[in-house]
């Protein structure tokens, strides 16, 4: 089934978290499975090196000519956290960030994801934070390919949780290369999913979502709009609370369920519950979205070494495959709605 133009890819991370296997294996599976690009994690690329003894530049070198050979694209290098406003000396994090950025053009990414601040080391200073997110996306585009900063909100984040937050950011960055990347897991759990209530939703989150799926069609500038992730969540039960076993002092309720219980979109059968397919009714729909989509899941399934990365490349192309069904039947009924009225 194809009803969505968008090209798909997934997160190396999300093709299994078992120190058992490798990113070249992992590539493979995604290969073979139908996925079209990938977001390679870090972490997952320098075990690879040091697992083959190279430098991590070397490494990448050898990725690229992987995906090369496979014909997949390298989407992005991920995830480049807590870099705006943490008080430590900026040039030592720009210095980290143009390692970062080499290794991207090796690959070959179009984009270095960097997500919202959630450190507790840093500050709220606006002035500050817009003053170090212009001189990342400017070292950025200092050197040829340009790469572009897609900047993910996360409904953790400390100043920056939505994507009106992260848009308003991104106007005042004001760099070609500075936009968004959006993550149905973070707008749904800021606004729709609560690990608190035992049904799983906020008691206004179904009209606090719509509302803000509505003004997200006619606020974002589709050039500002790099590429989308997908995710669902599972729901708690019991709901969350300290006696929870994944419970971490001081974590945000939001990132612990991150880590453990999301799954991929509309795999209802391993306890996936939240509206996923109408955020991206409204972003690759009614917005007309026809870019890069792509799979980013943390399953606690995934820890396990028996669980292969062909398993989870399998799971996330069939997740796709129901996600554009859902929407298809989703516009079909709006379609005939439309044409009787």
């Amino acid at each position: 089934m194809a009803f969505l133009p968008n090209k798909v890819a997934t997160g190396t991370s999300s093709l299994g978290q078992s120190p058992a296997y490798v990113l070249d294996h992992k590539i493979r599976a995604a290969a073979e499975h139908g996925f079209s690009g990938l977001e390679i994690v870090y972490s997952d690329l320098d075990r690879y090196s040091k697992l083959h003894n190279l430098s991590i530049n070397t490494g990448a070198k050898q990725i690229r000519q992987l995906c090369d050979d496979l014909g997949l694209t390298v989407l992005s290098l991920a995830p480049f956290e807590n870099f705006e406003g943490t008080k430590t000396p900026i040039q030592e994090r720009l210095a980290v960030a143009s390692s970062w950025l080499d290794i991207a053009r090796i690959l070959g990414a179009s984009y270095l994801q960097v997500p919202s601040q959630y450190g507790t080391n840093c500050t709220g200073d606006e002035t500050v934070i817009i003053s170090e997110l212009r001189q990342l996306a400017d070292l950025a585009s200092s050197a040829g390919p340009i790469i572009s900063i897609a900047y993910e909100p996360m409904s953790w984040g400390h100043f920056y949780p939505t994507w009106e937050d992260a848009l308003r950011l991104t106007n005042l960055v004001n760099r070609d290369n500075f936009g968004l990347c959006l993550d149905t897991f973070h707008i749904l759990t800021r606004l729709w999913a609560s690990p608190f209530e035992p049904s799983g939703v906020y008691p206004d989150g179904q009209e606090k979502l719509a509302d803000s799926l509505r003004r997200s069609v006619k606020g974002i500038p589709m050039e500002k709009l790099f590429y989308v992730q997908l995710s669902d969540a599972e729901r708690f039960d019991p709901p969350f609370s300290k006696n929870h076993p994944w419970y971490l002092e001081g974590e945000a309720p939001e990132f612990t369920w991150s880590k453990h219980a999301r799954p991929f979109p509309l795999e209802t059968e391993l306890g996936g519950y939240t509206p996923v397919t109408q955020v991206l009714e409204a972003w690759l729909i009614d917005m007309g979205f026809h870019g890069w989509v792509s799979m980013e899941i943390f399953d606690r399934r995934m820890r396990d070494e028996a669980y292969k990365p062909e398993t989870a490349a399998a799971r996330g192309w069939k997740s796709w495959e129901r996600v554009q069904k859902s929407i298809a039947e989703g516009y079909s009924k709006r379609s005939d709605h439309t044409s009787r009225s």
